[in-house]
């Protein structure tokens, strides 16, 4: 039960240590000071504004072929291996996703205006 103390007060000791660091190396006291976001020039709405709905569609059609991605270049190293089957999952795959992507461009998702 002691090692669970010493690790907690560790870990506190070590939080409290990168605090007192980032307070001596930081540049201003304040924030606002010193501004990176758009190559110093001032921002035009607040960073937590509003996205119009149609960037959550767009970004759920980005994950499905990011996962394709992700999927595939496994595939790629390992189809000559397994064969057939593999050549059957990868297209049972794509079947689903070209699903998913006729659904997205029904409902307008790859509409801009």
């Amino acid at each position: 039960m002691s090692g669970a103390f010493v690790l907690l007060a560790l870990m506190v000791l070590g939080i409290a240590g990168m605090y007192g660091v980032a307070a001596l190396v930081r540049l201003g006291r304040a924030v606002v000071e010193v501004s990176p976001f758009l190559s110093g020039h001032t921002p035009v709405e607040h960073a937590v504004s509003r996205y119009h709905v149609r960037w959550y569609a767009v970004t759920m059609l980005f994950l499905a072929f990011d996962m394709e991605m992700v999927f595939m270049y496994p595939w790629t190293l390992v189809v000559a291996e397994e064969g057939t089957t593999a050549v059957v999952e990868m297209f049972v795959f794509l079947g689903i996703l070209f699903a998913g992507v006729t659904y997205a461009w029904r409902e307008g998702v790859l509409r801009w205006t």
